[in-house]
Parts: C-alpha cells; sequence; structure tokens
C-alpha cells in the first residue's frame, strides 16, 4: 500500500490560510482517488475534499468555495488550499489514497496533522 505523509498544519487566526501537502511514497498516477478528510476527539470523520483519477473534485458544503484541493502528479504529492479559515476548522486532517464506494473510503491513509484556527 502507499504510504502518506501529511505536512503544513498549524495554528493560524480565523480568516487566514494554510496549505496542507501530502507525500505519497509512490506514483499517485493510477489512484482512483486521493482526498483529504477530518476528524475531531469524539466525532466520525468526514471528507472534506475528493479529487478523481480524472481530476474531478467534490467538497463538503461546508468547505465549498474556500478549500481547493490539487495533485501533482510529478512529484507525487496532493494538496489542500485552506482560504478564509473558520474556529471550526479546527481539526486533525489526513490524506488518502484508494478508492470510494459504498460511502467509504477503502486505501490508505496518513498520520494526519494537526490545523487549529482560533483568535
Amino acid at each position: 500500500q502507499v504510504q502518506l505523509v501529511e505536512s503544513g498544519g498549524g495554528s493560524v487566526k480565523p480568516g487566514e490560510s494554510l496549505r496542507l501537502s501530502c507525500a505519497a511514497s509512490e506514483s499517485i498516477f493510477n489512484i482512483n482517488h486521493l482526498a483529504w478528510y477530518r476528524q475531531v476527539p469524539g466525532s466520525q470523520r468526514e471528507m472534506v475534499a475528493m479529487i478523481t483519477n480524472g481530476g474531478t473534485t467534490t467538497y463538503a458544503d461546508s468547505v465549498k468555495g474556500r478549500f481547493t484541493i490539487s495533485r501533482d502528479r510529478s512529484k507525487n504529492l496532493l494538496y489542500l488550499e485552506m482560504n478564509g479559515l473558520k474556529p471550526e476548522d479546527t481539526s486533525v486532517y489526513y490524506c488518502a489514497a484508494g478508492s470510494f464506494w459504498s460511502g467509504k473510503f477503502h486505501g490508505s491513509w496518513g498520520q494526519g496533522t494537526q490545523v487549529t484556527v482560533s483568535s
């Protein structure tokens, strides 16, 4: 299975921006779905953004217009550009690589990176 390592998390103030990166240990060229999820303690992991092999993107309603998912296949990198951050975006963010079917993501997960949004 591909190994994933996230980076770029940190503490910011409301309205500020962050860019998360996810480095894959092998080529992401043929992976069906790449995604970002987030999870706060005591809650289920929720999908934030997803990109298909063909480039189609999907976003959670709560982040539409503020977050952008992208990838660099030549560098095996996945990104999440987060603008206009809100306190409710505070969470651990995970990248994922694999396939999404039957309402669940199946594949590899990174270890997570903490994002904290607070004034």
